[in-house]
């Protein structure tokens, strides 16, 4: 037992100085990631990068800085051990925890490719999959987005990377369509100059990007049917309120024009034809049949 301890304090004392090393060493990378840590958000901060992608570009360095560092100290410490065959150590457990956390670094992965592409931002509208919202967050493994009924739902970065996404903030305006009917027996040129400039002279109309369009689109059941299509702000509030001050303004015009906005007339047909009876002729006494009359016939002998 003895001779033993005797073994393994020489052997201590013989490997004293390279675990000094190792720890100087150590020490050597904890100045360089401290100092990389300080430096690269400034110098990425100047690229105008986004701030999730510097943060996931600094978390890539520090890892690595920290990966490459406490490999070099392990073949410090204890030369038998090259950096093949760390590295060959690394690699079997790497793809022991790729398997077992396949769908977190799949998300992580597709985060990165978003935060890099950039196809939507912070605050734009969009849509995907049935979740449509603005863009409230982006991190390195999902998105965090805002309904519309304030409802906040949080998203893998996979399904936005994988699936179509529509994004309705994309350009400054959108176009808007409603359809408007009026009478067969209305001029339809003059309804549509009626209609035409009705929408331009509302404010949230953008006439100065694009002009608003009036064509007669169908022959509906009961009115000729007009497709109205203007340009507004991409907001989905800018949307509901440009169409309420559309309709309205719309509505206005053809009233004072006298310009019927007709409603479908329905008729009703029966196979037998049905007993017609006037409501102030006397009604039938149900068991004689003769009409009930409402006069008191007793009248006082002469």
């Amino acid at each position: 037992m003895r001779a033993q301890l005797e073994t393994y304090t020489t052997g201590f004392w013989a490997l004293l100085p390279q675990l000094v090393a190792a720890l100087l060493w150590v020490l050597f990378v904890w100045f360089a990631v401290h100092l990389v840590q300080w430096l690269l958000p400034r110098v990425l901060g100047k690229a105008r990068m986004r701030r999730a992608l510097v943060d996931v570009l600094l978390m890539l360095a520090t890892v690595g800085l920290w990966l490459f560092g406490v490999l070099i100290a392990v073949t410090i410490a204890f030369p038998s051990i090259t950096p093949g065959r760390a590295l060959t150590a690394l690699g079997v457990g790497g793809v022991a925890i790729g398997f077992a956390f396949k769908d977190v670094f799949e998300n992580f992965l597709a985060g990165i490719l978003l935060l890099i592409r950039e196809p939507f931002r912070i605050g734009d509208f969009i849509e995907c999959e049935g979740i449509e919202g603005e863009v409230e967050e982006i991190t390195v493994r999902d998105t965090h987005v805002r309904q519309t009924d304030g409802q906040i739902v949080v998203a893998p970065n996979a399904m936005f990377f994988k699936n179509p996404v529509t994004i309705r903030t994309a350009q400054d305006i959108r176009r808007i369509t409603v359809m408007c009917g009026v009478s067969y027996d209305t001029d339809v040129d003059a309804a549509r100059d009626v209609i035409l400039g009705a929408v331009r002279e509302v404010d949230s109309v953008r006439n100065d990007v694009r002009d608003v369009q009036v064509f007669a689109q169908a022959f509906g059941s009961s009115s000729i049917d007009f497709e109205v299509t203007w340009w507004t702000g991409s907001r989905p509030v800018d949307i509901r309120a440009s169409r309420d001050k559309v309709v309205a303004a719309v509505k206005r015009a053809l009233d004072e024009a006298g310009m019927e906005i007709p409603f479908p007339y329905r008729t009703l047909t029966f196979k037998e034809p049905l007993p017609i009876r006037r409501e102030d002729a006397p009604e039938e006494s149900e068991e004689t049949g003769e009409s009930e009359e409402s006069e008191d016939r007793s009248r006082p002998e002469p």
